[in-house]
């Protein structure tokens, strides 16, 4: 039997995250966010497609290709845990695994045919950052992949509370309406590094274009800076 198996890129996703920083940290927790899956060249052919669109939701296997390892570890420190307890790999969604490979349910919005790129998946509540490579898209099936009395272990529900988010008026109006939603609920989420508790702390992340400067103080999160990305 074969050992290591060889694997295509067949579509990258176009998100509003040019980092990791700010990425929710499960798929679905921010449905406003919309991305676009745009297919590599020799797998534009819209047949491949036939019937997607009596889905609602797909499974998207990505790779973590920003943090690929020669090693791999049986345990990790899960940020969800405060960083100070280890599990094992296998019980957690860290990116640190011996293949860096990734799961996430998404919405389909819709499919579109487009002239430059062929078909082009538009999908709501991704948790990818831009320009990470797909191995394969696979329709979500309610029967068999919803299961309402599963456990969660550690992560049986969303990690704390939602922020209250504010946005100074002289701010809001330098937000694009299109984003603005989603980026109240990137940041209701809490993009901080759960052991870091600082209110007097500035941090910093890219979206969709723009430079967000905010801290958190307590259940309140206020931006303080936003400004566009020079091109």
């Amino acid at each position: 039997m074969p050992q290591e198996f060889s694997m295509r890129v067949i579509a990258r996703i176009h998100s509003d995250f040019s980092t990791k920083f700010g990425v929710p940290r499960q798929s679905g927790l921010v449905d406003a966010l919309e991305s676009t899956v745009v297919f590599e060249p020799e797998f534009r052919n819209p047949d491949a497609l036939r019937g997607l669109e009596d889905f609602s939701h797909l499974w998207l296997v990505w790779v973590f290709d920003q943090a690929i390892r020669e090693n791999w570890s049986p345990t990790v420190r899960p940020p969800r845990l405060g960083g100070n307890q280890r599990m094992g790999v296998f019980a957690t969604r860290s990116p640190f695994r011996p293949n860096p490979i990734a799961l996430s349910s998404v919405r389909l919005a819709g499919i579109e045919q487009t002239a430059a790129h062929g078909p082009v998946l538009r999908i709501r509540g991704a948790d990818l950052m831009d320009g990470t490579p797909i191995l394969d898209i696979k329709p979500y099936i309610p029967y068999a992949d919803c299961h309402p009395d599963a456990l969660g272990g550690f992560a049986a529900v969303p990690a704390g509370e939602t922020l209250e988010v504010i946005i100074p008026d002289d701010i809001l109006s330098r937000i694009p309406a299109e984003h603005l939603e989603a980026l109240r609920g990137v940041l209701a989420q809490d993009p901080r590094p759960h052991y870091q508790n600082d209110p007097e702390r500035v941090y910093g992340f890219g979206f969709a274009g723009m430079e967000v400067k905010f801290s958190v103080d307590g259940g309140r999160l206020t931006v303080t800076d936003i400004q566009q990305k020079a091109d």
